[in-house]
């Protein structure tokens, strides 16, 4: 989500300029739903009038249709070859162009570009907004208690629920680590089972690891990451890290604060 985040900042500076070619190198980043030169009717001639985020998901919005962009792990956004991230974790950590799968060009001879080593990223049109949940950026005490809770007794694991888009839309698995070991809270906790208390306490840790990993640049930037490792101790009490695999995410945690 943080990463997404400042590719909305750079989406801005290809607001109203009109959209001269439509080039996919890769239909695979259209996921079978789109074809190449349906892309290219759609957005031919239209501008961007408002670039927005919601979660993990990039809206550029036109006079007709909105693209919406997902990044998956490796995906990346390119201005007029300007990157706004320089570094992800999962990628490459260098750009090539055999990697671009989706390119506009801009009839002043600019362009935006989706860039994707390992081809997780994905485009469609009018993406369907209303299926995810609330914005973790924006999410308030009460927002994150009803994302948590559940119907059924105890609910899923809290770090599978905070991850769910459906429920609460931006947390990636990196962040899901970062905010859980901030706020003392195991990831293997039924996310319906939290006190009030460690409800408030998870929401803060939410907030704090959300405005300081934004402002140090990046999801990999959190206090935990250097120590996410075999061998890694617990940056607060120096105790060994446990490796999990939670909801179908590796998981680190710290068994000796985190309850």
């Amino acid at each position: 989500m943080i990463e997404v985040e400042y590719y909305r900042r750079l989406a801005e500076t290809a607001l109203d300029r009109e959209i001269a070619t439509v080039r996919v190198p890769d239909p695979h980043c259209l996921g079978g739903l789109l074809s190449g030169t349906g892309l290219r009717r759609a957005l031919a001639g239209r501008r961007f009038g408002a670039a927005r985020r919601r979660g993990k998901l990039l809206l550029l919005d036109t006079d007709g249709p909105t693209l919406g962009v997902r990044f998956g792990m490796t995906g990346g956004l390119v201005v007029d070859d300007r990157l706004a991230v320089d570094r992800l974790l999962y990628s490459a950590g260098t750009f090539g162009r055999r990697w671009v799968r989706l390119r506009l060009g801009f009839a002043d001879g600019g362009s935006l570009a989706l860039h994707d080593p390992r081809r997780f990223g994905r485009v469609q049109l009018d993406p369907d907004e209303a299926a995810l949940g609330p914005d973790a950026l924006d999410v308030t005490p009460s927002g994150l208690r009803a994302a948590l809770a559940s119907r059924s007794p105890g609910g899923p694991p809290v770090k599978a629920r905070l991850q769910d888009q459906t429920h609460l839309a931006g947390i990636g698995n990196l962040l899901a680590d970062e905010i859980l070991w901030r706020a003392a809270i195991s990831p293997w906790r039924p996310s319906g089972s939290l006190e009030p208390a460690e409800l408030r306490r998870l929401h803060r840790a939410l907030r704090s690891a959300l405005g300081e990993l934004t402002a140090r640049g990046g999801s990999h930037t959190g206090d935990l990451m250097a120590e996410r490792r075999p061998g890694g101790h617990c940056p607060r009490d120096g105790s060994a890290l446990v490796r999990d695999r939670v909801g179908g995410r590796t998981t680190w945690w710290c068994p000796a604060h985190q309850h």
